[in-house]
C-alpha cells in the first residue's frame, strides 16, 4: 500500500537495514529481497542524524496513510524506536527510562524488595538444610546441571517433544527446521538466528552450565512455540499471504522485541502448561538424565518474582549511576546467583546494543502473562497465544486491551 509517492513499509525496511550498517546485529533477521539489502549496502555510509530524519519523515507520512490500523500502529511503534536509537547513536543525551519507553512502549520502575524477600521465604521452605539460602539454592542448581557431553542430545530431545505439541496445538509449515549449535563467549544463554524460508539456527551458550530444568524453557523460548514458531507463522501469514513487507525485517530495540521475548518466555506455559516439570523429567529420563521435575517446577514458580532483579540492575546502572560493584552485589543478594553469574549478567546489561533489552524479558513476560490470564473463561490458552504468533500486536495494543 502506498501513501502518496512514499511506500512506507518498504522505506521502513530500507531504514532498518541502514541501521545495521552503523551497528552490526541491529537487524536480528531479514527474510526479504536480497537485492534490496545489497542496494542498501551500496549506498553512501549512513549517519545517525540522517537516519533520525528519515525516521521522522516516515512517522510524518503515517499521519496521512491509508494503511490498515494495525499496520500503522506497528510501524509507528517501530519508527518511534528507530528515531530514538538514531538520537542515542548521535550522542544526544537520552534518559534511560525515556529510551526504554521509546523502544518498548512500557515504563520501568525498581522492583519491591518486599516481594523479593517473600520469594526468598518461599524458597527457604522448598530448599531446607544448612547454610545460607544462596548456598542451598546453588547446591540445588548444581544438582540439576546437565552434563556438557549430554547438552546437545538433551536439547534435541526436548525440541522434538515440544515440536510435536506445537504442531498439534498451533500448526507449523510443512517443511520447517531448527539446527542447534553450542557456542561460547556470548553475553546471552541462547539466540535464534532466523534465516527465512522456515529455517532457524539456534545457538546455545556453553560458557555457564545449563540446568536440566532450565533447558525446556530455553528450547521453548528459542524454538517451539517461541521465536522460530513466531517467525515461521508470520512469514507464512503476514509476509507471504498478506504481502506485509515490513515483517521481512526484525529489528533490535523496538516494540516487536518486547512482544517476541514475552511470548517466547511464555512458550513452555503455552505448549505444556502446569506439570511441565515432570513432563520434562520424563523426556530427559530417556537419555539417562535425572532431576526432580515436581520440585523444579515449584522452585521456578517461587523464584519467578526475582526475574525483575535484572531490570533493577539496569536501572541502577543507567538511570541512577550506580557502580558495577554495587550492581553485582544487588544481583547476588536478591537473585541468589553466584558472582560469576552476576558478572555475566552485567556483561549483557553494559553491552551498547543490549543495555535496555532486559526490559523485553521482564516487562514482556509480565504484560503478556496478564493478557493471557485475562482471556475469557471459555477461551483456551492456545487460541489467545495464537494471536501473538500471527498478528502484528504491539505492547500498546496489549495494554489497551487489558484496560478495556
Amino acid at each position: 500500500m502506498v501513501s502518496g509517492a512514499v511506500d512506507i513499509p518498504l522505506e521502513y525496511v530500507r531504514l532498518g537495514l541502514r541501521f545495521d550498517r552503523l551497528e552490526e546485529g541491529f537487524v536480528d533477521a531479514y527474510t526479504g529481497d536480497r537485492r534490496l539489502r545489497a542496494a542498501v549496502a551500496d549506498e553512501p555510509a549512513p549517519t545517525p542524524l540522517g537516519l533520525r530524519d528519515q525516521a521522522r519523515g516516515l512517522l510524518h507520512e503515517l499521519d496521512s496513510t491509508d494503511l490498515a490500523a494495525d499496520r500503522v500502529a506497528h510501524l509507528r511503534g517501530q519508527l518511534t524506536a528507530l528515531e530514538c536509537t538514531a538520537r542515542t547513536m548521535a550522542g544526544e543525551p537520552v534518559g534511560y527510562r525515556e529510551e526504554v519507553r521509546a523502544y518498548f512502549q512500557v515504563d520501568v520502575e525498581l522492583g519491591d524488595p518486599a516481594g523479593y524477600a517473600a520469594a526468598h521465604a518461599e524458597l527457604e521452605e522448598l530448599l531446607p538444610g544448612s547454610g545460607t539460602l544462596a548456598e542451598r539454592y546453588a547446591v540445588h542448581r548444581r544438582r540439576e546441571e546437565c552434563p556438557p557431553a549430554s547438552l546437545e542430545s538433551a536439547v534435541h530431545a526436548l525440541s522434538s517433544a515440544l515440536r510435536d505439541r506445537v504442531r498439534t496445538s498451533y500448526g507449523l509449515p510443512e517443511a520447517e527446521t531448527v539446527a542447534y549449535e553450542v557456542v561460547t563467549d556470548k553475553p546471552w544463554s541462547g539466540f535464534n538466528y532466523y534465516e527465512g524460508a522456515f529455517r532457524s539456527r539456534v545457538a546455545i551458550n556453553a560458557d555457564l552450565p545449563h540446568r536440566m530444568s532450565q533447558l525446556p524453557h530455553l528450547v521453548a523460548h528459542e524454538s517451539y512455540p517461541g521465536h522460530h514458531t513466531e517467525h515461521c507463522r508470520k512469514e507464512l501469514g503476514l509476509v507471504r499471504r498478506e504481502d506485509h513487507v515490513e515483517h521481512t525485517v526484525f529489528l533490535v530495540n523496538t516494540p516487536e522485541c518486547l512482544m517476541a521475548e514475552g511470548l517466547a518466555d511464555l512458550g513452555l506455559e503455552a505448549a505444556v502448561g502446569a506439570g511441565w516439570g515432570p513432563w520434562a523429567a520424563e523426556v530427559l529420563a530417556d537419555l539417562g538424565l535425572r532431576f526432580d521435575g515436581e520440585l523444579a517446577e515449584r522452585v521456578a514458580a517461587a523464584a519467578a518474582p526475582l526475574n525483575r532483579v535484572r531490570q533493577d540492575a539496569a536501572i541502577m546502572l543507567h538511570d541512577q549511576g550506580a557502580g558495577s560493584d554495587a550492581v553485582t552485589a544487588h544481583l547476588q543478594r536478591w537473585s541468589l546467583v553466584s558472582h560469576d553469574r552476576a558478572v555475566q549478567q552485567l556483561r549483557f546489561l553494559t553491552h551498547p546494543l543490549w543495555r535496555a533489552y532486559i526490559t523485553t524479558y521482564v516487562e514482556g513476560y509480565d504484560l503478556l502473562a496478564r493478557w493471557l490470564g485475562a482471556r475469557p473463561a471459555d477461551q483456551p490458552v492456545a487460541d489467545r497465544f495464537l494471536r501473538l504468533l500471527d498478528e502484528p500486536l504491539t505492547p500498546g495494543r496489549i495494554t489497551a486491551e487489558l484496560a478495556g
